[in-house]
């Protein structure tokens, strides 16, 4: 029989996670530093080679501190961890509450202190994202969403940060993107036509250029998600992160797959397994167009303009 929640029961669930990714959180900033001190007396072809041998071992520390710590507290959960995952331990994913987590999102900056690396935290219900912690102990910025009761910024501060504004199209927009850990020359070259037709000028050469505002690369796709939900990015570009969806969701925003899902804001386990998404601030109503369908027609946009690939 599969597990349910009440509604006290999921505000209970949150606040497990909040603690927990407070306390992975003071894990991951003694791995940075300790990272930093030995690399510091490293020197030579070997340094790099070191680090991501050191942020592994940091990585799967903080995941098996929050999987031992689920497994006390809710030992008939599911879990997932993306460092289990992406050795090929899949569990399936059933109506029962699964944990969804990613022990160190942005593990470059990790290793180099750039301070935009974070925990995050799903819980995934009944298929469909549920709880979404995220938190970046750099900045001491904790965002947080339960499905159907808001998101919040340091469990205060309602997202996003302002009233959300329209937004006429991509060129108008700062847009998050990420070259990702592929390097391959094949994917390295859809990136860079695509980032190129997002930022170029038309009038300039740039055959589909949009043009846009600009675009940023933070490192974490959980920190991009916060960003959008905040307000601070129009749109980002990402792979997976569970807990950015409902936090995204929640602040008004809209999440969704690649370019071949329907995208009518409904994010189904079809779209969760996919790796393939893309998520867009809150927009304001206009006479001519409601938030909603704005945010529907810049996704088509964007994906009009942009090379499709496969994640690894």
């Amino acid at each position: 029989m599969a597990i349910t929640l009440s509604e006290s029961e999921q505000e209970s669930l949150l606040e497990f996670a909040i603690q927990l990714a407070r306390e992975a959180g003071a894990v991951i900033l003694q791995g940075s530093k300790s990272i930093r001190q030995e690399l510091g007396g490293s020197s030579g072809i070997d340094s790099k080679k070191n680090s991501v041998d050191l942020v592994t071992e940091w990585d799967v520390k903080v995941e098996e501190i929050v999987q031992n710590a689920v497994k006390e507290k809710y030992p008939n959960f599911g879990f997932i961890g993306e460092e289990s995952y992406s050795k090929g331990l899949r569990p399936e994913l059933t109506d029962d509450p699964t944990f969804c987590v990613d022990p160190i999102d942005g593990t470059t900056n990790f290793v180099h202190g750039f301070p935009f690396a974070c925990i995050s935290i799903g819980v995934i219900y009944q298929r469909k994202p549920l709880i979404g912690v995220i938190f970046n102990p750099f900045l001491d910025q904790l965002f947080s969403a339960l499905k159907g009761h808001g998101a919040f910024l340091n469990l205060t501060t309602r997202l996003p940060l302002s009233p959300p504004s329209p937004l006429s199209s991509l060129s108008s927009a700062l847009i998050g993107v990420e070259w990702g850990h592929d390097r391959t020359k094949e994917l390295v070259d859809k990136k860079a036509n695509s980032f190129s037709r997002l930022a170029g000028d038309p009038a300039f050469g740039v055959v589909g250029g949009k043009m846009a505002h600009s675009i940023r690369s933070v490192g974490s796709a959980a920190c991009n998600y916060a960003l959008v939900a905040s307000g601070g990015l129009d749109l980002y570009w990402p792979w997976d992160v569970c807990a950015g969806i409902v936090i995204a969701q929640e602040s008004g925003g809209f999440a969704s797959g690649g370019p071949h899902v329907n995208h009518d804001g409904d994010v189904t386990e079809e779209i969760l397994h996919g790796r393939k998404y893309i998520v867009v601030r809150a927009i304001a109503d206009t006479p001519g167009e409601s938030g909603r369908e704005a945010q529907k027609r810049i996704v088509k946009e964007f994906y009009e303009t942009v090379e499709d690939w496969d994640p690894k």
